[in-house]
């Protein structure tokens, strides 16, 4: 299983939880890769482009680019491809995180969120809070 992180989120972040699952993955026997998208596929893709190339991979994507949740094109791409999403969300609608908060809330939700992404039928929405608690959106 491969969780990606999007262009909008720093690269080194998926390097970090790389590196932290990979000692998980060998012990559950499950798994785990976490990659940068750009580094897997191409900068500047169109979400239109990403969202089927991740869903074939079986995989989930993790962004802070909640308006794929509000775009009526990209919600249907999203439910026929049957993709895996979590939507990181900032201290309000004008703020992201900082890496360092992204870290913080990531690292408290690690396990929810791979529990998820390996168990759960596709396609699938969260949001993941500040408050570091995950929740299901339907798109």
């Amino acid at each position: 299983m491969k969780i990606f992180t999007d262009e909008n989120i720093p690269p080194h972040l998926a390097i970090g939880f790389n590196i932290l699952q990979a000692p998980e993955s060998k012990k559950t026997g499950i798994p785990i890769e976490v990659i940068h998208w750009p580094e897997y596929s191409t900068y500047s893709e169109k979400d239109e482009e990403w969202m089927p190339k991740v869903a074939a991979l079986k995989s989930c994507m993790i962004t802070q680019d909640y308006q794929i949740a509000k775009r009526k094109h990209e919600i249907e791409i999203f439910r026929k491809c049957g993709l895996g999403i979590f939507f990181i969300k900032g201290k309000n609608k004008k703020l992201q995180l900082t890496i360092w908060e992204m870290v913080e809330v990531l690292a408290k939700v690690w396990p929810e969120l791979t529990n998820i992404a390996v168990n759960e039928k596709k396609p699938f929405g969260y949001e993941i809070l500040y408050n570091g608690k995950i929740r299901k959106v339907t798109l």
